[in-house]
C-alpha cells in the first residue's frame, strides 16, 4: 500500500517534524532529487522521512561539507559525485551520506 506524496506535504513534513534537518530550499532539493530519481529508473520510492533524515546531508558549501568529510580527499564537487549521489541547487547541495 502507497500513497502519493505531492512537494507540498513532503515540505510540510520536514518543516513540521524535522525542521533542522534540511532548509526550506533544501526540502524542495530533496523532493526534486527523489522525484527524478523514480523518474529515471521507474522504481516507487516510499515516503520514509527518517530513513531520508539518516540517509541524506544537506551542505550550504564545502566549507561546510569539509566539516564533516576530508578536504584533501574530496576537494571539490567532482570528487564528491565521484563517491556518492551528489544534488546541486544554488550553491547549496545535497548528498547521499557515505
Amino acid at each position: 500500500m502507497k500513497t502519493s506524496i505531492e512537494e507540498y506535504e513532503f515540505c510540510r513534513w520536514f518543516r513540521e517534524h524535522r525542521p533542522h534537518n534540511f532548509s526550506p530550499e533544501g526540502r524542495r532539493a530533496l523532493y526534486d532529487m527523489l522525484t527524478n530519481y523514480e523518474e529515471d529508473t521507474g522504481e516507487e520510492i516510499e515516503f520514509d522521512p527518517i530513513a531520508f533524515c539518516c540517509e541524506y546531508s544537506e551542505y550550504e558549501d564545502m566549507e561546510e561539507f569539509w566539516l564533516d568529510y576530508n578536504k584533501e580527499d574530496y576537494p571539490d564537487e567532482e570528487s564528491i559525485m565521484d563517491n556518492t549521489f551528489y544534488w546541486a541547487f544554488g550553491e547549496s547541495f545535497i548528498i547521499q551520506r557515505f
